[in-house]
């Protein structure tokens, strides 16, 4: 069995692991008998508790209750924002009501919620952070305290310093033989998956450049109006956690990772070095952090490239998708969004379809579920199960283009890592009434990305 610890960039060992553990599972009717090493419950039930229970928070929930390999039922759930756990538990609860026990006195909320949810598991439960990223590293370290393991969404990391901090935490959790999946799901995507077979086997020739682009209206919290005078800022910022970028990194963290992420996989390596513009368009009263576009160019060790568009205006055209071109060919990584990928390779470099030579056969398995069966195949069968490095090696290399277009200058994956901004320091002291760790000025608005004028700082 080959180690699925993902070292650096992923390589293509999933569908061993796959095999081996769907054999492990034709065996669920007995094993059902025997509890799992480090888990004691004697009827071999996986608990969850959701820590963050608004935007992804459902959804993760309910991939992990659709898993199939053995019995697992939701029993906490945490949020500081009452009204987001109230609606998210009743719609989970809708969803599968023999699987979700949390009463009343499971549900909590506040600064101290993630704590009081992972306490109600025991150690080889499972809890999910579907926080704003900001706090992935807090919610990460109690967890292995607790001897949990754990799913986490995307972006691991926003800014440097929490990227050192969840390296080493990657490190505690391996050694304590914590199973952590990272919601990049495009990895367990099987059609990406033999598409980064082939392109690596040279079926495309050398790979000279990609291109990537995330192109539509303003979505989730992009932008943000004033601040109502009956919320405190550290409120308003969390509740629109897209808005700021110690909360989620932006709008270009949170959006643009996945393309980033899975071209720098069919590339086999991370970029080095990153130089980028972007600019605030039709803005109006908006607080918020965000540049409306985006233009990145990503260089890897190699020579080879990467261009990112990014775009968030109304009435522009809109395009979600990723290209590899190759000496020999085309690869469509993925068209029309994240998921189907529709992967498929082209000889040349002309979309016509005589010079189609490969393309998965559709439809393709949904990988929001597959990234939950192979984290719970791998908790029950005990195989080893660490994608943090790798979430935080993608979370960087977006924050190092991100800081490229805020700053004005090329950014390097060394000068990101090493970079001391830490854009939120002391989270672990927040409580409702604390200060938020970004502040307006007089006029109620906060600072923004000054490319030039700011040339070491991202604001």
């Amino acid at each position: 069995m080959n180690s699925i610890e993902h070292r650096g960039l992923y390589r293509p060992t999933r569908r061993e692991f796959l095999k081996t553990s769907t054999k492990a599972m034709a065996g669920v009717a007995l094993a059902t008998a025997v509890a799992r090493p480090g888990y004691t419950a004697e009827n071999n039930t996986i608990k969850v508790a959701l820590i963050g229970s608004g935007g992804r928070g459902p959804g993760a929930a309910g991939d992990a209750l659709s898993t199939k390999s053995g019995p697992i039922k939701l029993v906490a759930m945490a949020d500081v924002f009452e009204n987001r756990l109230k609606d998210s538990y009743a719609q989970v609860k809708k969803d599968f009501p023999d699987q979700v026990d949390v009463p009343e006195d499971r549900r909590f909320v506040g600064f101290d919620a993630y704590k009081k949810a992972m306490d109600c598991l025991s150690p080889g439960d499972v809890a999910i952070f579907a926080t704003p990223p900001g706090f992935r590293w807090l919610c990460f370290e109690y967890a292995i305290e607790k001897g949990l393991h754990v799913f986490m969404e995307k972006p691991t990391t926003v800014d440097g310093p929490s990227t050192r901090r969840m390296i080493k935490l990657a490190g505690e959790a391996k050694q304590k033989n914590l199973k952590v999946g990272v919601g990049l799901m495009c990895r367990h995507c099987k059609a990406r998956q033999e598409l980064a077979d082939r392109i690596q086997q040279g079926q495309i020739g050398d790979l000279l450049m990609m291109r990537a682009y995330r192109m539509h209206g303003p979505i989730g919290f992009f932008a943000s109006p004033p601040k109502p005078a009956n919320k405190t800022d550290l409120m308003y910022q969390i509740e629109r956690f897209h808005s700021f970028l110690w909360a989620s990194g932006g709008a270009f963290s949170d959006f643009y990772i996945h393309n980033i992420d899975e071209c720098s996989w069919m590339k086999g390596s991370w970029p080095v070095k990153a130089q980028a513009v972007g600019g605030r368009h039709y803005r109006g009263d908006s607080i918020d952090q965000n540049f409306d576009s985006y233009s990145v160019e990503y260089t890897f060790g190699d020579g080879a490239r990467l261009f990112l568009e990014g775009r968030c205006i109304t009435g522009a055209e809109a395009d979600h998708s990723s290209w590899a071109h190759g000496t020999k060919g085309l690869a469509v990584v993925s068209e029309k969004g994240h998921i189907p990928s529709r992967a498929r390779i082209y000889k040349g470099q002309n979309l016509a379809p005589e010079n189609l030579l490969w393309a998965y056969p559709q439809p393709e398995p949904q990988p929001y579920q597959v990234e939950w069966d192979d984290l719970i195949a791998a908790i029950r069968s005990d195989q080893p199960y660490n994608e943090v490095k790798r979430g935080v090696e993608a979370s960087l290399v977006t924050s190092m283009g991100r800081m490229a277009a805020h700053t004005g200058r090329t950014i390097t994956y060394d000068e990101i890592l090493n970079c001391d901004h830490e854009f939120a320091p002391g989270l672990d002291q927040l409580t409702k009434d604390s200060p938020a760790p970004l502040q307006p000025d007089a006029n109620g608005r906060y600072p923004v990305p000054q490319p030039g004028l700011n040339p070491r700082r991202e604001y």
